[in-house]
């Protein structure tokens, strides 16, 4: 599990532009390609998931797009780096060279912040959500790490229309 006290760290000066929701989230089976390793090497996943996702017509505009936060890479080894990209569906995940499996995001509560822009200010709106919100809500984090929704992302729209909404999982 991700620590998510990790995020807390940084820059303290935050906008009252965060608004955070608690919501029901459904269990949500996803196909998972496990990126393991340099976060710099990230790119390199996130291709090979692109193509086993065209190759299983799992686009995201049909096939909702996640990501698993296990670390929070500042504060991890490269070699330790665990991070998840995930699309939603409930076909079987059958073996296949591109080492996709199938994983569940349970269902529960979850606090929730809605990210408008591009991934370079993401850190800023989890600190948030850890630093500020967590303690000031008296809400307990579940054993579960943070996970992210991309609603929206490029090249569907420009970089700073991206759309993500961040997930807290609550006790």
């Amino acid at each position: 599990m991700q620590d998510s006290q990790s995020y807390a760290e940084g820059d303290n000066s935050y906008d009252s532009q965060y608004n955070v929701k608690i919501v029901e989230f459904p269990m949500t089976r996803v196909a998972v390609l496990e990126h393991r390793g340099d976060p710099d090497r990230i790119e390199d996943s996130i291709s090979k998931f692109i193509n086993w996702r065209k190759q299983n017509h799992l686009p995201p505009n049909t096939s909702a797009t996640f990501n698993i936060l296990y670390n929070n890479p500042a504060e991890t080894a490269p070699e330790d780096y665990r991070f998840d990209l995930c699309a939603a569906t409930d076909e079987p995940i059958t073996e296949n060279d591109y080492g996709v499996v199938a994983k569940t995001i349970p269902a529960g509560r979850c606090a929730v912040l809605r990210h408008v822009g591009d991934d370079g200010t993401l850190n800023k709106s989890m600190a948030y959500l850890v630093g500020q919100w967590l303690p000031m809500s008296g809400e307990v984090p579940r054993a579960f790490p943070l996970f992210l929704q991309r609603v929206l992302f490029a090249p569907a729209v420009p970089v700073q229309e991206a759309i993500v909404d961040i997930f807290l999982p609550l006790q």
